[in-house]
């Protein structure tokens, strides 16, 4: 029996507000480039008020990755938690008109505002990255339905929600509840940060889960070892796929017996933003329509690259258009 959703996805709900900065402004507003910084609300609002030029887009990492799904014309859901509030509700508005399923209603009377994320894009295209988490941080085990957790063939799971317990505690349940029901779920472990900060729960998940995708950074950090080999030697013992990217090097997936390498065509990014969560979206595409493990891997570095050619976190192009040129599909 085909499931109500191919992908369902569960993570933070994020505005992403973009400008372009050069290097002296970060220096100038105590930014560190290249990084993701939590920000309290007070400074938020002040780095709000800061950028000039910006744009906005719903953003968080897996939500990026499911609007990469939709341009590839999968049936998705997403779970996050968004207040009642003008960004949130262009938030859940932006989410449905790309063709993801914004499962939960924006919450009336939340006491915390809809989260954003300002975002400094340098001329290098690199991303400084300054978050105010809010509402979505609030996310738990009472958001997650049996209905849309029990109805994805895949869900994919946002590592940065075990920093609170209650988002661990709904991500613990969408987990169990898709496994449950026949479906694979999997993680991507988000940054080596998130990893330091959650490295005995992650190892565990690792063992759990169907899937994980990290970068090689994350991957050392995850096993505390300076060697790449090392780290996805332990991984594989442990989990049933993994996949591990490595800014513009060739991709490696591991699976049992099985390992593949990818080879990346670099580009010069015009802006990073989305280039790991668009390669799950494009590697998902290829696990959920039954692809090979080195065609899935080909596909999410299709997917990464038209995201890094051109400014912010989501497609713009024909994804599947670029899959078929490049024999793909």
């Amino acid at each position: 029996m085909s499931k109500t959703y191919q992908v369902v996805g569960i993570g933070n709900a994020i505005v992403d507000v973009l400008t372009q900065s050069d290097d002296s402004f970060l220096d100038l507003m105590g930014i560190e480039k290249g990084i993701m910084q939590l920000v309290e609300r007070e400074r938020g609002e002040m780095l709000y008020g800061a950028m000039s030029n910006r744009t906005q887009a719903p953003g968080g990492s897996v939500a990026n990755t499911l609007a990469g799904l939709g341009n590839m014309g999968l049936t998705t859901g997403f779970i996050g938690r968004v207040h009642d509030d003008a960004l949130g509700q262009f938030y859940a508005k932006e989410m449905h008109s790309g063709g993801t399923a914004f499962v939960n209603p924006p919450v009336a009377g939340g006491e915390l505002p809809t989260s954003r994320s300002m975002i400094f894009v340098s001329p290098d295209g690199e991303r400084s990255m300054n978050t105010y988490l809010g509402i979505s941080a609030e996310l738990g085990p009472e958001d997650v339905s049996e209905d849309v957790a029990g109805q994805a063939e895949l869900l994919f799971l946002e590592g940065y929600l075990y920093d609170k317990d209650k988002g661990k505690a709904a991500f613990e349940r969408a987990a169990k509840v898709c496994q449950d029901n026949g479906g694979k779920a999997g993680i991507a472990l988000s940054d080596p940060f998130c990893v330091d900060r959650h490295r005995e729960d992650f190892r565990r998940l690792v063992r759990d889960l169907d899937y994980v995708i990290g970068n090689e950074h994350e991957w050392k950090s995850l096993y505390q070892v300076e060697s790449l080999d090392e780290a996805l030697a332990l991984a594989a013992k442990e989990s049933g796929l993994v996949v591990c990217t490595r800014s513009g090097d060739e991709v490696i997936l591991l699976q049992g017996a099985e390992k593949v390498t990818v080879p990346v065509n670099r580009v010069v990014p015009v802006d990073a933003t989305g280039a790991g969560d668009q390669f799950a979206a494009g590697f998902l595409y290829g696990v959920a329509t039954g692809q090979s493990l080195e065609v899935s891997g080909r596909m999410g570095c299709i997917a990464a690259a038209e995201v890094i050619s051109h400014f912010g976190a989501r497609p713009e192009n024909d994804i599947k258009q670029l899959f078929a040129k490049a024999g793909l599909v």
